[in-house]
């Protein structure tokens, strides 16, 4: 008997399969629409930022003077070139290189000897002539005498006469020699005609030093110190009309505007002084002015040959708007600031700046001191977006960085 054994088809098994598997992606898509609407409401979320945080803060409101800058360099006040009257040997040198002197401190001594010498000999031939003067007054009291009683002639009483003249001559011209060997000998001591910072000794010990030529040292004078400097006839024209505001002439001198300046190094600070001279007439060929400031110097900090910037005021007084300079940024050739209404909306406003005083800069058209700015956390800021300002009053002078 033959058995006959079916195969079972190979499609049969996955018809259980296929139903499992319809269900499981109506869970997975179940689950895909879960996941998608929590996915957009985090999207949602982050979609919508709080408002960014920027410091902002009302302009200085304050009376201003506005400065116009010019450079210049500082010169002495008086300039010495140290030279011998007498000739001779150089004996000694009384001072060191580049040390602060006073006026009449002594700095060179010359071989005296020759000198004393000269001296001793005026003062002989000054004896000499006394003692002739008084040989030859006798002769004329006894020359008067006889002549009373007839015993000598007129003549011989004249030639007396002039005896003792000439006498007298002499003496006057000793006591001239005698004075001019001690003016010789007290030219062997060269002193500082005046008082400052001397240069080095230009001569050693021993060296020949030959009158009004040998240049032994220099000395300038630098407190006070002179600040020159050129500026043009607009800004002369200026100057002038509000010196004569004040009661002065620019070309007067003595206060008649003050003045700061400062040197390259801003860590030396600010130095005042005065306007106090303008050349007579501006230069034809520059269209320019020389015009020189002087300044205290105790500390010896200002120096002949350096340069510097000087702040002259530009205007009269008034009532004036600052900002600082963190506030303004630039859109091509505009200058711009950020400002902030009541509800925290930020538009910008277009500002003419001007010079930079007390810390700030000032701004010469474009607020009138009533507005809320933003000053710092500018990159923050779009025009129309909003913020959350935080405030901060700004002091009158800003504090120097």
């Amino acid at each position: 008997m033959q058995m006959i054994v079916k195969a079972e088809s190979p499609r049969a098994p996955r018809a259980i399969p296929s139903v499992f598997g319809g269900i499981l992606g109506v869970a997975l898509l179940g689950l895909t629409a879960a996941c998608g609407e929590q996915g957009s409401g985090a999207a949602a979320q982050q979609a919508a930022p709080p408002p960014p945080k920027v410091t902002v803060a009302k302009p200085v409101v304050r009376d201003i003077v506005e400065d116009d800058e010019f450079v210049g360099r500082f010169e002495a006040l008086d300039e010495v070139d140290l030279r011998a009257r007498v000739g001779g040997y150089l004996e000694k040198v009384h001072f060191t290189d580049g040390a602060i002197v006073a006026k009449g401190d002594l700095l060179f001594t010359i071989d005296q000897r020759p000198y004393k010498a000269a001296v001793g000999e005026a003062e002989a031939n000054l004896k000499i002539a006394r003692s002739q003067v008084e040989y030859t007054k006798k002769q004329l009291e006894r020359a008067r005498e006889l002549s009373t009683r007839g015993n000598i002639s007129v003549s011989a009483l004249d030639e007396r006469q002039q005896e003792y003249v000439a006498a007298l001559a002499q003496v006057q011209g000793a006591k001239a020699a005698l004075d001019s060997a001690k003016l010789d000998l007290e030219y062997t001591e060269i002193r500082a005609p005046i008082a400052g910072r001397i240069d080095r000794n230009l001569i050693s010990v021993g060296n020949l030093v030959v009158p009004d030529d040998t240049t032994l040292t220099t000395i300038v004078a630098i407190d006070p110190i002179n600040f020159y400097f050129d500026i043009d006839e607009r800004s002369f024209l200026a100057y002038a009309r509000d010196a004569r505001a004040r009661g002065v002439a620019l070309q007067e001198g003595a206060g008649a505007l003050p003045v700061k300046v400062r040197l390259s190094d801003a860590r030396d600070g600010t130095f005042e002084g005065t306007l106090d001279f303008a050349e007579n007439k501006v230069d034809q060929d520059t269209g320019t002015m020389r015009v020189r400031a002087v300044f205290d110097n105790p500390a010896l900090v200002l120096q002949p040959g350096l340069f510097g910037i000087i702040n002259i005021p530009g205007s009269l007084p008034y009532r004036g708007v600052m900002v600082p300079d963190s506030a303004i940024t630039a859109d091509q050739d505009k200058r711009l600031v950020y400002v902030v209404d009541e509800a925290g909306k930020v538009s910008r406003q277009e500002i003419r700046p001007g010079p930079r005083l007390h810390g700030y800069r000032v701004v010469r058209e474009g607020l009138t001191g009533e507005e809320t700015i933003v000053v710092e956390g500018l990159m923050r800021v779009r025009p129309g977006a909003t913020v959350t300002p935080e405030f901060k009053e700004l002091p009158q002078v800003a504090a120097v960085k």
